[in-house]
């Protein structure tokens, strides 16, 4: 293994996971380099990075032809699903070695259920469990989004052993009922008497989305806040930690633990800067910690590599991050509102994507069925 920023993150207990799949890196080497090189431990995708992956090349078009051959009446949906499965078993069986020398820690790789299901608990229980069956790996992780309706399906199905990406969160209110969901569904399964060491699930916090739309609203406060900018993503962060620290400590969650529970660790997403002003890495380097994962897409990734500095960072100037709360509060900016905003907006961006990506399927998949159709007129 190389000496590279992103490989050593591990050293101070966290793994780096890379936000970002698309067939011609897993069949190229690209994935298998990452891992032998950056310590790479798992994958995460949605919806959006499948658009850009299906929409944005050829590499998928012999798969969708073979889908649409041996499949009566070939639909959209069920053929993005299809072609998604396929990258997460290849993707899932390069990451097997990681998965089973971490202790079932790591290896993982995201898909997530239909956006539109959002605010359907049942619906979403019922794809979660018939895209894990379909995967069929045991480093497969279904990502739920963690609205209302999605905190009781994450409980059932961590209840019934599948790995689950709770993603989307940006309040440290809706962590905290993620992760007693993730508490809750492991108890349920001591309590079966069902093993408990095998069950993974992360809690997605969402970091730059929360700056962006905060800075927004710092700037019409005018110069009073403009110090505040570019803090709340990071301080939310530090403070889910803190919290994430109560929840999984000896005295609260010991018992599950000493029955060989994993803990449900933090995942920072949205770690990509948008903001031009604020460094590349800025992220990265505030968010290293033990326990947490960091799925970096891929700019970032070269970025941190090129000129990232490490350091345990995320316990650093907690009170600070309590100050940048309470101040940003007291300029009058209703950080709840903005919240379930983001949370509304994040789902609507996705399905957007996943309805796109599926139109432009269904699209390739009539050139497909017409006669004399070539792979030309399929791109």
């Amino acid at each position: 293994m190389s000496n590279s920023p992103l490989s050593q993150l591990h050293s101070f207990g966290q793994s780096f996971w890379y936000d970002n799949i698309q067939r011609e890196m897993l069949q190229n080497g690209t994935l298998q380099a990452m891992i032998d090189n950056d310590d790479l431990r798992g994958i995460t995708s949605n919806p959006s990075i499948f658009e850009k992956a299906i929409n944005a090349s050829t590499e998928y078009d012999e798969s969708l032809k073979t889908y649409v051959t041996n499949t009566e009446a070939a639909n959209g949906r069920d053929a993005f699903f299809a072609l998604a499965i396929e990258d997460i078993q290849a993707a899932a069986d390069l990451l097997l070695p990681v998965y089973e020398n971490s202790h079932f820690d790591d290896g993982y790789v995201s898909l997530e259920v239909s956006p539109d299901l959002a605010n359907d608990t049942q619906a979403t229980v019922n794809e979660a469990k018939a895209l894990f069956l379909k995967i069929n790996r045991p480093n497969a992780m279904i990502k739920i989004p963690a609205t209302k309706a999605g905190i009781p399906a994450i409980e059932q199905l961590i209840a019934d052993g599948i790995n689950i990406n709770a993603t989307l969160l940006f309040s440290v209110e809706r962590y905290t009922e993620v992760a007693k969901a993730f508490i809750s569904g492991i108890g349920q399964r001591k309590s079966r008497g069902l093993p408990v060491n095998n069950v993974a699930s992360v809690a997605s916090f969402f970091i730059s989305r929360v700056d962006n739309t905060v800075d927004a609203k710092l700037d019409k406060v005018g110069r009073a806040a403009s110090h505040l900018k570019g803090k709340l993503g990071i301080a939310n962060a530090k403070l889910a930690y803190q919290e994430f620290k109560t929840l999984f400590s000896d005295d609260a969650y010991g018992d599950l633990l000493a029955a060989g529970a994993k803990v449900q660790r933090l995942l920072w997403a949205s770690t990509g800067v948008k903001n031009p002003d604020y460094s590349d890495v800025l992220y990265i380097e505030s968010l290293i910690g033990k326990n947490t994962v960091n799925t970096i897409p891929p700019a970032t990734a070269a970025a941190f590599n090129d000129h990232g500095t490490l350091g345990a960072n995320l316990e650093k100037d907690v009170q600070n991050a309590k100050d940048v709360l309470s101040e940003i509060k007291k300029l009058g900016v209703n950080l709840d509102a903005i919240m379930n905003t983001l949370e509304t907006d994040g789902i609507n961006i996705f399905k957007k994507s996943f309805f796109n990506l599926v139109k432009s399927i269904e699209k390739k998949i009539t050139i497909i069925s017409t006669p004399g159709s070539t792979r030309s007129n399929v791109a």
